[in-house]
């Protein structure tokens, strides 16, 4: 059985924000950046652990995907993938259980 994909309410937002601050110099950059992350996560369910366990919690079950200079965090959760946080490499990792 396919495994879905749900977004949460703080990565929507994540992304949302991110591609605000990106379109403020470039539309066409904020766009493909959108573009890149959404597909990055549509492939998850394809290989889900292929991305590396997060170093800060070391859960088997929390992982993540990079791309640039992001992380994009999700959760396996049984037949659901979980995208939980979108951030930037250089700033904390706050995911909230």
């Amino acid at each position: 059985m396919a495994l879905k994909i749900k977004w949460s309410p703080r990565a929507a937002s994540n992304l949302e924000e991110i591609c605000d601050y990106i379109a403020k110099d470039s539309q066409y950059y904020a766009i493909l950046f959108a573009k890149k992350v959404t597909n990055i996560a549509k492939a998850i369910p394809q290989f889900p652990k292929s991305g590396r366990i997060v170093p800060e919690y070391g859960d088997e079950n929390l992982r993540e995907k990079i791309y640039e200079n992001y992380r994009i965090v999700y959760r396996l959760k049984g037949k659901l993938i979980e995208i939980v946080a979108i951030c930037h490499g250089a700033k904390p990792l706050n995911v909230i259980w």
